[in-house]
């Protein structure tokens, strides 16, 4: 099973889309700084979930939601939280 996830900094302007296997322990790479591409903007929140069966139908929403569409959307559920 895998997890296409979507991140917000608490601080910053900034939205993180990724997939994993393991939700815990990639939010806890993210939070922590361990994370080169996202730390100059942790701490983050997480704003969004989605499982799938496979890493292939997991690597399409990922792509999806890292897409201009897929970003405007994630901004807008982001700012109703």
């Amino acid at each position: 099973m895998f997890i296409v996830y979507a991140i917000s900094s608490l601080t910053k302007n900034y939205i993180y889309v990724g997939l994993t296997s393991d939700m815990d322990r990639r939010f806890n790479e993210h939070n922590t700084g361990k994370e080169k591409t996202t730390r100059p903007y942790f701490p983050f929140k997480i704003i969004y979930t989605e499982t799938h069966p496979d890493r292939k139908s997991a690597r399409l929403r990922e792509k999806y939601w890292k897409s201009g569409i897929g970003k405007e959307n994630l901004r807008l559920l982001r700012d109703k939280l």
